[in-house]
């Protein structure tokens, strides 16, 4: 089987669907994970966010943004905002799945979006919002190497995890760190059927039911 014919079967074994339509209103947010193939390899694209940015500037993330109401769901969301930061046209995804979402440290349900674009795609940054857009091989997710991770961070599932990337096409290094790889983590675990080399804080095999305990109890809560 192609490889992104594998990984499209795998990852929609964890596609949510409608299964969270009951859970109380909550602020939402939607980010896309572009995933596409390179040399026989699964590949995924990031952005640098802006520093003009009120909200966590300067930081690695993936297209995405705040539900808008003009907004259906949250696969809607996810592609509006890949087009408005990196000119990314809805049509040139191939939307596999939606993964579970985790909410993040300022109260945002955030939902990854996954989606296969052509390695084709040349992105256009509005640079109000994003200063760079770069790609990262999916296994880097699963590797030691470059990989730290703190403990008992505020907000988090699990163990902080954090991540130095230099890109080999500019030579500029890059922090992804937080919920971006918490997501990054995820999707390579389910794409590649890999387990990560270093302790991740949930079971690879069933890598959304952590966090399904974990949003249920946050929503407990409210």
């Amino acid at each position: 089987m192609h490889i992104k014919e594998k990984a499209t079967d795998l990852l929609k074994r964890f596609d949510i669907g409608d299964k969270l339509s009951s859970l109380p209103v909550l602020p939402r947010a939607s980010v896309l994970i572009p995933l596409f193939v390179k040399d026989g390899q699964l590949h995924t694209l990031l952005t640098l966010r802006s520093k003009e940015l009120r909200t966590s500037a300067g930081e690695v993330c993936f297209p995405g943004g705040k539900r808008d109401p003009s907004d259906t769901d949250d696969v809607d969301t996810a592609l509006r905002e890949a087009e408005e930061e990196i000119g990314l046209l809805p049509d040139d995804v191939e939307v596999v799945c939606t993964l579970f979402p985790i909410i993040n440290k300022t109260g945002l349900l955030v939902t990854p979006v996954v989606g296969f674009i052509e390695e084709s795609f040349h992105p256009s940054p509005n640079p109000a919002e994003v200063s760079a857009v770069f790609t990262v091989p999916l296994d880097f997710f699963t590797s030691e190497k470059d990989h730290y991770a703190a403990h008992g961070a505020a907000g988090m599932v699990g163990p902080m995890h954090s991540f130095y990337f230099e890109d080999p096409d500019s030579g500029s290094r890059y922090h992804i760190f937080g919920l971006t790889a918490m997501f990054a983590i995820l999707v390579a675990t389910v794409a590649l059927k890999k387990t990560p080399e270093f302790e991740v804080g949930f079971d690879s095999e069933d890598p959304l039911s952590l966090l399904q305990e974990a949003l249920h109890r946050r929503i407990s809560k409210l």
